[in-house]
């Protein structure tokens, strides 16, 4: 059990990692984003386009990766919560995946950008914004699954005394907020501050907690 609670601590560091990785090859998780400057920049760095699509792909199969193990590592303290993370952050991860083969036709859009007159440009700008659009809603769909997830096992945590205490705690109250904040975000694109705020603590609540779980697995023969 220790080397499934090794990889899930590994996990969550990794997903943050490549998460952050994504965004310096210049994939944007969340935000606005100028269309017309984002196509120019695909269509000069195509390269690094890929890479920041494929660093994402990465994370998003990292997250399938780390709810599989979380259920071999902690499942059979409570089998349905174990079922509600799984299922939750393994649809979580597929609705982010299906959606990146609408991100990587960006890559198409920027070539024929770079080659058309200007009424065709506007077009293919429209075109961009309906796939980054999209993408966002997508997003927050997928972060509401998130919440259940982490919710569900940061209650186990919680009721059985798997890790300290307030690690557990912080995760309920972060996936509480950040639930909340998807929600509203879907319902006003407007309302980001609950959603931020939550995010910072999820944040904080996995390298918290990834951390102390590969050095259990490390202490613990």
């Amino acid at each position: 059990m220790n080397i499934e609670i090794g990889l899930s601590g590994f996990l969550f560091l990794f997903i943050i990692v490549t998460n952050l990785a994504s965004n310096y090859f210049g994939y944007k998780t969340l935000g606005k984003v100028d269309a017309e400057v984002k196509l120019q920049d695909i269509s000069q760095a195509q390269q690094k386009f890929k890479v920041g699509v494929i660093l994402i792909l990465i994370e998003h199969i990292g997250i399938i990766l780390l709810a599989l193990m979380l259920f071999i590592a902690f499942g059979h303290y409570n089998i349905i919560l174990g079922i509600v993370w799984g299922t939750s952050r393994i649809i979580e991860a597929l609705i982010q995946i299906y959606d990146k083969k609408n991100y990587w036709g960006l890559l198409n859009i920027a070539i024929k950008y770079s080659s058309v007159d200007e009424p065709e440009k506007d077009v293919l700008i429209n075109s961009s914004e309906n796939i980054f659009k999209l993408k966002e809603f997508k997003f927050a769909v997928a972060q509401i699954f998130f919440s259940i997830g982490t919710l569900a096992y940061s209650t186990l945590f919680v009721i059985y005394g798997v890790v300290p205490l307030f690690i557990g705690w912080i995760g309920i109250v972060a996936g509480i907020l950040y639930g909340l904040g998807s929600g509203l975000y879907l319902r006003n694109s407007q309302i980001k501050a609950l959603w931020s705020i939550g995010g910072l603590l999820i944040l904080l609540y996995e390298i918290i907690l990834g951390i102390w779980l590969l050095w259990y697995s490390i202490i613990i023969p």
